[in-house]
């Protein structure tokens, strides 16, 4: 009997390329996230920070990781992306605190936009372990559990890391500097829009997930 073959993947579709992206996304997202944005719409409204614009695409890719590679390799990016980004704030705290040559007239605004504040590499940190943690643990149980439904292994995953991740950050970063009112705002306006971006972007979600699975990818990589 003819033994069936699967052609080759394209480059793309590799787990180190994923991986990559994922970490790459996450460091922009930290970076960006410095920054506090409010938009006026109406009499709302909406405070979120510049991280939300990159952020929720780390959720896709993790999405495509547990779903194609398992939880042991979505896990392995999830702390390749914990260590590389503790590596990236004790890059820019050295660099803050170095002294500036005699030329450079901008110490203060690198140190007040890209220097090391505990609490938010603290908040960062947190949110983004535990939130993708859990994204990844509740796709693969609802996978363990059913094949079907994509979607929902998709949503409910990001409904519960995504929670679990802007609680955290929005709290320890913020609780006590923001009012009561803003905090909630910041962690309520986050959350929807993190959730809904994914729920978005559901189609291309199904469609990289599918050319992974149409060239058995996560069989042997």
């Amino acid at each position: 009997m003819r033994e069936h073959t699967v052609a080759p993947p394209p480059a793309a579709l590799r787990y180190d390329v994923v991986v990559t992206l994922f970490v790459g996304f996450l460091l922009l997202s930290n970076i960006s996230a410095t920054k506090l944005i409010q938009l006026d719409l109406g009499g709302l409204q909406l405070i979120f920070d510049g991280g939300a614009i990159l952020f929720p695409l780390t959720y896709i890719l993790g999405d495509v990781l547990a779903e194609v590679f398992g939880f042991a390799r979505a896990k392995r990016a999830i702390i390749l992306g914990f260590v590389v980004s503790i590596v990236a704030s004790l890059t820019l705290y050295l660099v803050q605190i170095a002294p500036p040559a005699a030329d450079y007239q901008n110490q203060e605004a690198f140190a007040a936009v890209l220097g090391f504040v505990p609490r938010i590499v603290a908040a960062s940190l947190a949110g983004y372990l535990v939130g993708q943690y859990l994204n990844a643990w509740v796709l693969t149980w609802m996978k363990g559990r059913s094949e079907k439904n994509l979607w929902a292994r998709l949503l409910g995953s990001t409904v519960v890391g995504e929670a679990a991740d802007t609680i955290i950050f929005c709290t320890i970063a913020f609780a006590g500097t923001l009012s009561s009112g803003n905090l909630v705002n910041y962690i309520v306006v986050g959350f929807a829009y993190k959730v809904g971006l994914e729920a978005l972007l559901l189609p291309v979600t199904y469609r990289v997930i599918g050319l992974f699975k149409r060239y058995r990818v996560g069989e042997y990589q």
